[in-house]
């Protein structure tokens, strides 16, 4: 009976010391990194988990945001990688065009297996968009145009070639059987200067995200041909059907997520990944996703690591077809 007595306390000390450590994870200066200026999609992602985190009560402190431009991201991961491998209190704001450009080398020496990716915590959806006077209704119709006549249009993207939206429109030369090295591709700065040259019939095709084109959708000035995603978008694009229900296979998710120094401890890894997981589940972090213009799209932890590494390897070889 002693014993076994002392078994029991023994086994309860354990447990008490096991939550104590899960507690002493919390991280006690939570900062996260956005790899750009103020106000663009990293700055976006890090303010989602800053405020989500908080509201929902998974830190009891704000979270601080940090800015380090370059490369789109690359000095970023170059600086958790080398200066802060093992800091706890810091997240680093990603996205798939993040995956993209470590596909493509970009990020200098290092691949997609030098941090730890932690967790997304909403998506974005490409999309393929013409002006509001276009004569093509679908996306067969654009796809059918193209292929007759490639060198007659000019496709417009908020990056250079070889980025994300470069590579959705990429996707529909290839469904129009063309290469897509041989586009007429306009590369401009941003979402709203593609607007522009659609509204202001200088191209023919917009490539971009969901996001960003919703508003002037539904304000009839441009039309969204389709959505890249796998089922229909809610709200206000529930109209627009997807490439697939119009017979062609083409996807472009665009999530936000995260990662961390690759020598994270793993207490301090799960910490964030359970602070996710609890926050995602909440009315509260519904709100904040919806109030930036994103799509429920929540993954955390291993499975998101392996969707990161699947999507290298797809961006390597669409980048490969694309003759990049």
């Amino acid at each position: 009976m002693i014993r076994f007595l002392t078994k029991m306390v023994a086994g309860a000390a354990l447990v008490a010391m096991a939550a104590g450590g899960a507690a002493l994870a919390q991280p006690a200066k939570p900062e996260c990194l956005a790899g750009a200026k103020p106000g663009g999609g990293f700055d976006l992602t890090c303010r989602l988990a800053a405020n989500a985190l908080l509201v929902t009560k998974q830190i009891s402190q704000p979270m601080a945001v940090t800015y380090m431009e370059g490369g789109v991201g690359a000095v970023a991961y170059n600086h958790v990688i080398a200066k802060r491998p093992k800091d706890g209190n810091l997240i680093t704001a990603a996205s798939s065009g993040s995956a993209l450009l470590i596909a493509q080398g970009k990020f200098g020496q290092y691949d997609e297996n030098a941090v730890r990716w932690l967790g997304a915590l909403g998506a974005d959806y490409g999309v393929l968009v013409v002006n509001a006077d276009s004569p093509y209704k679908t996306l067969k119709d654009l796809v059918d145009a193209y292929k007759a006549d490639p060198s007659s249009f000019a496709i417009a993207g908020g990056g250079a070639v070889g980025s994300q939206d470069w590579m959705k429109a990429s996707l529909l030369a290839k469904a129009a059987g063309q290469e897509p090295k041989q586009m007429h591709y306009a590369a401009l700065e941003g979402g709203g200067a593609v607007l522009t040259a659609l509204e202001g019939g200088h191209v023919q095709v917009g490539s971009g995200d969901a996001a960003e084109m919703v508003k002037h959708h539904v304000a009839g000035k441009i039309r969204i041909l389709a959505v890249m995603a796998p089922q229909r978008l809610t709200g206000a694009l529930a109209d627009v059907p997807t490439a697939h229900e119009q017979g062609f296979d083409i996807d472009w998710p665009i999530w936000r997520g995260y990662y961390v120094g690759k020598d994270v401890s793993d207490a301090d890894f799960d910490w964030w990944v359970k602070a996710f997981e609890a926050a995602s589940k909440t009315p509260e972090f519904a709100k904040e996703r919806e109030e930036r213009g994103l799509f429920e799209f929540t993954m955390v932890g291993k499975p998101f690591e392996e969707r990161v590494k699947a999507d290298v390897v797809r961006f390597k070889q669409l980048a490969k077809e694309a003759g990049m």
